[in-house]
């Protein structure tokens, strides 16, 4: 429970108002949301707490922001339960619930200037939702002015999202450390969304795809990643591979040389194995029909090659009935090697 009641800050002068009546030594750290609040928010919302302390000032806000919504998108029917939203956001440790209107965020109506995300912003869910990342950057930028935080936390699950608010924090010089919080995922491996209420039994089931192709890419890295570990103990003398036949390892010894030599993380192997379990899930009833399954980099947001190393996201995005889902994992590539 929160150490002090999470009081609704419905303009930027009651947060302000709330903020100079709690001294605030630990800091300030922001959690944004549209509302709707599931375990995932109470997750990120703990995560602020733990960061900034008993002391700290925990802020959630609570917007549902048009700028990010395109024709035909669901802003109408998006949920709104903004009772609900506080006490889940106190019972996870907030301070205070900025809740402002449209014309509080943006008087006079849509703002003239806004945020451009460039051509990160333009692929992959920028591609399928064209200036989305546009009304997400122009809000963050709203939120991070009108909430002035010491740090902001994002989810994991919406991975390019993440990428291009770290890269307008660094490529603009907001004075604010943007922190990541790892995907939380219900028992059954799908990543938590308010989405997720619109799927039907058996939307549901076949939405499982999408953490199961990420699952079986994962599995496949983690696989390959410990082939070229074992490579990297095996010396290629002639002693040693007549030790090893001697004892039935040769095989194994040169598979694990073979991996090693060839690409430190088959990216290939990685999406094939994600897209086998997609593609089976495009067979069933109700059918899953794929937007994308890639492996990127995430400072830009473009494929991996096979020779790459270093952090990659693999992210998957669909839409099964009428619900567009998305979801990802972080992998490393090649840093086996490289610390050797």
């Amino acid at each position: 429970m929160s150490r002090r009641r999470c009081a609704l800050a419905p303009t930027a002068a009651d947060l302000t108002s709330l903020r100079d009546r709690f001294a605030v030594p630990g800091g300030t750290a922001v959690v944004m949301t549209m509302g709707a609040l599931h375990e995932g928010h109470a997750t990120l919302i703990r995560a602020a707490r733990e960061r900034v302390g008993d002391a700290g000032f925990v802020i959630v806000t609570v917007f549902v922001n048009p700028l990010q919504f395109g024709a035909g998108e669901d802003l109408d029917r998006y949920p709104r339960s903004l009772e609900a939203d506080l006490k889940i956001a106190e019972q996870s440790g907030a301070d205070a619930v900025f809740a402002p209107s449209v014309d509080e965020v943006y008087p006079g109506g849509r703002p003239q200037v806004r945020i451009a995300a460039g051509p990160m912003g333009e692929r992959l869910e920028g591609a399928v939702r064209p200036g989305h990342f546009d009304g997400v950057l122009t809000v963050v930028a709203k939120l991070l002015h009108l909430t002035r935080p010491d740090l902001a936390l994002f989810g994991q699950k919406d991975a390019q999202q993440l990428a291009l608010v770290r890269r307008m924090v660094r490529d603009l010089n907001f004075g604010v450390d943007i922190v990541a919080v790892p995907t939380v995922r219900e028992p059954d491996g799908l990543a938590l969304s308010s989405r997720n209420r619109y799927l039907s039994p058996g939307e549901r089931r076949t939405a499982l795809a999408l953490s199961g192709a990420l699952f079986a890419g994962h599995d496949r890295h983690a696989a390959q990643e410990a082939l070229r570990a074992r490579a990297l103990e095996v010396p290629s003398t002639r002693a040693r591979a007549e030790a090893l036949s001697a004892i039935g390892e040769s095989r194994a010894a040169a598979d694990a040389h073979a991996v090693a030599k060839a690409v430190p993380g088959a990216a290939a192997a990685v999406r094939a194995a994600a897209r086998t379990v997609l593609d089976e899930a495009a067979r069933h009833d109700p059918p899953l029909e794929l937007d994308y399954v890639v492996l990127v980099d995430p400072a830009d947001f473009t494929e991996i090659d096979d020779d790459f190393t270093g952090e990659a996201v693999l992210a998957v995005a669909a839409r099964v009935g009428t619900t567009r889902l998305i979801d990802n994992v972080p992998l490393t590539f090649g840093t086996l090697g490289a610390a050797s």
